[in-house]
């Protein structure tokens, strides 16, 4: 196997395997996640960055135009007036490369996400 195949098992590891116009911003992210979120563990789901408390709260990828945000499809809800002016779907922003990243936008949506994943577990273990 090509070494260059190898996949990431750490975030760090994945930064360093994302395109090199994206890493920047990909380490901007991170940071800003956690710490808008510092009890949260951080790892690896479905090949990309997630950041979990209780369950999945955020994730994040490169590419080589925009950075990829997943915070789930209710903090799209909740935030889409302040989203206007970035391109998203069902559960995903993309923050252009050739923008600064939006950090006070992305640490409320990181808060918002612990709220809501906490209240949602009082819901089903009540």
């Amino acid at each position: 196997m090509n070494p260059a195949q190898v996949k990431p098992k750490t975030v760090s590891e994945f930064i360093k395997a994302a395109p090199r116009e994206s890493r920047a911003h990909l380490r901007e992210i991170r940071a800003c996640i956690r710490k808008a979120a510092p009890g949260a563990k951080e790892g690896l789901k479905w090949g990309m960055p997630a950041y979990t408390d209780r369950r999945i709260l955020v994730m994040f990828a490169g590419y080589r135009h925009h950075v990829g945000f997943y915070p789930t499809s209710s903090a799209i809800r909740a935030f889409k007036k302040d989203l206007a002016g970035y391109k998203t779907s069902t559960g995903s922003i993309q923050f252009p490369l050739d923008r600064p990243l939006p950090k006070s936008l992305i640490r409320k949506i990181t808060l918002f996400r612990v709220r809501d994943a906490t209240e949602g577990n009082r819901r089903w273990r009540s």
